[in-house]
């Protein structure tokens, strides 16, 4: 695999560069807030029921730091290769914003506790390429504002949810790589069970920040302004957003305009980047070490602790699959794309076998006929609603041993998996309940094959003139016949033997 590094990219003198850097926000999966015992389960909840003093910033109330909030952070930081510091500093990020109660927000600034970690994504053309990760750091999260007519309505029951802010260094150049770094960082978030990964309930939010230089610029080690695009909530929009600030800010200097520094949004109806307000600095929020939690101290046994609970993570699964079990690429992809599909598949292997090829022919039945049950069950492309399945993983196992023994075909088989999946019965029972065993007795098969060449005396007659396409036709008279159930290689080559006889 060719790794691609930021001296291979080709630029034209007279083109632009798309420099992007992804600031991801990712709620943590605890049952508590960041500071305080109020309840994460906010969802469906009446606004501002899981609330308290602490999350309410009323007046000599004190924070107390989420252990679980603090290790999942650690752990991110581990599964993307990050340095874990020793200290790790909380501060406050002042601004009046109505959504946040205290008038500021409890984060990590100049002491984060994940930092200079990478994350590889794969590209079209089959090579590999390495993000960088800046920091990884964690905050509180904000309450939701909701505008109503002329009012507008605030719920802080997320108000100080654990958040992690996962920053990486300018290292994307399309929207395609954007597009893959969020979907491997999403597989990852989900693998440790940190993060849902649900974007369309706000679980995970980005804001790429982008910019264009020319190859002149590049050269110096200059940078373009940058833009940012606030909360988005479908990689779809992050993608759009950026192949739409790519050809804005372009065309802006190509005709001598000034790319200023400002937070856009994203109108989805107008398929456009909007202008929300100015960028802030730095120094507009006046950051300064939060006075009512002291430094946290990460010890090396704590962060090994937390190393040796960490998953075998999408990427080192996918290469076993491959390696191991010979499983094509593009079928490996798609089975450890999700950490419930890939426990699923691993769980069928372990009773099927992996031997004579039996992993890719599982790999087959899994992402062509049952991935279709599973979709057309479900809303959307979503592959978790296999934990809702009935088929167990060695119902499955012995749907395709039944196959391998010859007791069903292929075909027999889809009509055994659909009831397999409507009732949870095992497969060997809905063969024996509707009669579906396949039929290998060669006496059966050619008296059905007589009867249709019989019945076709003008096909025969253009089959054996050369017309040899229309083997086709009797084959697919002779498994209507059998009602699917012959053995399709016995009658193929029975079919055959009598037609050129």
């Amino acid at each position: 695999m060719t790794l691609l590094t930021p001296d291979t990219i080709q630029l034209n003198e007279h083109a632009y560069e798309l420099v992007v850097g992804m600031e991801v926000h990712a709620q943590v999966l605890t049952r508590s807030k960041m500071f305080c015992r109020c309840a994460t389960d906010y969802a469906g909840a009446p606004p501002n029921t899981r609330v308290c003093p602490i999350c309410l910033g009323m007046p000599g109330v004190l924070p107390v730091i989420n252990q679980a909030a603090v290790e999942a952070t650690i752990m991110t930081g581990l599964a993307l290769n990050c340095t874990i510091n020793e200290t790790a500093v909380f501060a406050r990020k002042n601004y009046p914003y109505p959504d946040l109660p205290k008038g500021y927000q409890i984060t990590q600034y100049e002491f984060p506790l994940c930092e200079h970690g990478w994350l590889e994504i794969d590209l079209p053309d089959g090579g590999a390429k390495r993000i960088g990760i800046r920091r990884v750091h964690l905050e509180e999260d904000t309450g939701r504002t909701l505008h109503v007519g002329q009012h507008t309505l605030v719920d802080l029951n997320r108000a100080g949810a654990p958040l992690m802010e996962i920053v990486s260094e300018a290292d994307i150049h399309s929207p395609e790589e954007a597009y893959a770094y969020l979907t491997q960082l999403r597989t990852i978030l989900r693998y440790l069970g940190v993060n849902s990964g649900d974007m369309e309930k706000g679980a995970l939010r980005c804001e790429p920040n982008i910019s264009v230089r020319t190859a002149a610029q590049r050269a110096r080690g200059e940078y373009g302004t940058k833009v940012e695009v606030k909360n988005l909530n479908s990689f779809r929009a992050v993608r759009m957003a950026i192949a739409y600030e790519l050809a804005r800010q372009s065309d802006l200097i190509q005709a001598g305009g000034v790319v200023e520094q400002v937070n856009m949004g994203w109108d989805e109806q107008r398929q456009r980047t909007v202008l929300q307000r100015s960028k802030e600095s730095a120094h507009d929020y006046r950051y300064f070490p939060e006075p009512d939690l002291p430094p946290l101290r990460v010890s090396e046994a704590w962060v090994n602790e937390i190393r040796s609970r960490l998953p075998e993570l999408p990427g080192a699964k996918r290469d076993r699959f491959e390696q191991e079990w010979g499983l094509r690429r593009t079928d490996a992809d798609i089975l450890i794309s999700e950490s419930l599909v890939a426990r699923y598949f691993e769980e069928v292997v372990a009773a099927y076998g992996v031997g004579d090829g039996k992993p890719q022919r599982l790999a087959n039945w899994m992402t062509t006929e049952f991935f279709r049950l599973v979709y057309a069950d479900g809303e959307g492309q979503d592959l978790r609603q296999i934990a809702e399945v009935k088929i167990r993983p060695a119902q499955m196992a012995a749907l395709l041993t039944l196959m391998d023994d010859k007791v069903i075909n292929p075909s027999t088989g889809k009509k055994v998996l659909e009831a397999m999946y409507a009732t949870g019965d095992d497969p060997q029972t809905i063969v024996e309940r509707e009669g579906l065993g396949m039929v290998s007795d060669m006496s059966v098969i050619d008296q059905e094959i007589n009867a249709i060449l019989d019945a076709s005396p003008a096909e025969v007659a253009r089959y054996r003139g050369g017309e040899e396409k229309l083997f086709g036709f009797f084959m697919g008279q002779l498994m209507r016949a059998t009602k699917g159930k012959a053995d399709p290689n016995a009658a193929r080559q029975r079919l055959q033997e009598l037609l050129n006889g």
